[in-house]
């Protein structure tokens, strides 16, 4: 979920979590700050405000690999600064918080442990509240449309206060249906209008659909092992491209 802690309230969220895929830093020598990859998902001087903001030398020669796409909504960069800075000898969560804030003016709460146990205001890099573990389920996502990196200064999302109070303590498919809801709200004030995930979602018995509430990031989500055979299949034949498919929640 993502919008609005009430009108004029923060923007929040409530990540979905893909311990499957997510980027990788390796620290391969020292000199002057070298970074290399494909796709290399930060910029030098983006990788030397992280490191200056945690206290670290801006130095070291890196390697940045990602198996999503940059710009999805998909927190990939995010991902980046947090792996860089770890890579470099940083692993202080809330120090990483606010660096990754400094560098891009927005953060999603990957720096966490389980970060989708915490309501987090991603313009303000700080936890709002922790929340309940999110049941076991299976997502089938996807990328639905062009990249589009997040604007930190773009606040025009959905109230999704009542959502937020709905949250703790439902079952998956009340979770999930919380999810569509926060994302037909985006929808219907953002766009676009031809999203084809709702209507997927009821062709394979799926309990709910996310998205990204800025990049083409989209998701179905499944109790576990109710993904229909060819579910991938109809998700490219619906326009999605880079399909994928894991499992995440059920976190004690």
């Amino acid at each position: 979920m993502q919008g609005r802690l009430q009108p004029g309230g923060p923007v929040v969220l409530v990540t979905l979590a893909c311990p499957a895929h997510g980027v990788s830093v390796e620290r391969t020598g020292d000199g002057p700050l070298s970074l290399e990859g494909d796709p290399l998902v930060v910029s030098s001087a983006q990788a030397a405000h992280m490191l200056d903001k945690v206290g670290l030398p801006v130095a070291g020669r890196y390697v940045i690999s990602a198996d999503l796409l940059p710009g999805g909504g998909a927190g990939m960069s995010t991902a980046a600064l947090v792996a860089l800075a770890r890579a470099a000898g940083c692993d202080d969560s809330a120090a990483l918080a606010r660096a990754c804030l400094a560098v891009e003016g927005a953060s999603d709460p990957l720096m966490w442990s389980t970060p989708d146990r915490l309501l987090w205001a991603s313009r303000r890099a700080e936890i709002l509240q922790r929340l309940d573990p999110v049941p076991a389920c299976e997502i089938l996502g996807g990328f639905w449309g062009p990249p589009q990196r997040t604007d930190p200064e773009d606040s025009d999302f959905p109230d999704i206060a009542d959502l937020v109070a709905a949250w703790p303590g439902a079952d998956l498919a009340a979770k999930a249906d919380l999810a569509s809801q926060s994302a037909q709200r985006c929808s219907s004030l953002r766009g676009p209008v031809d999203d084809p995930m709702p209507e997927l979602g009821k062709r394979l018995g799926a309990l709910g659909h996310a998205r990204a509430h800025t990049g083409p990031a989209r998701a179905l989500i499944f109790a576990p092992g109710t993904v229909p055979e060819g579910a991938e299949r109809a998700m490219t034949e619906a326009g999605l491209s880079d399909v994928l498919r894991f499992a995440t929640g059920g976190g004690a």
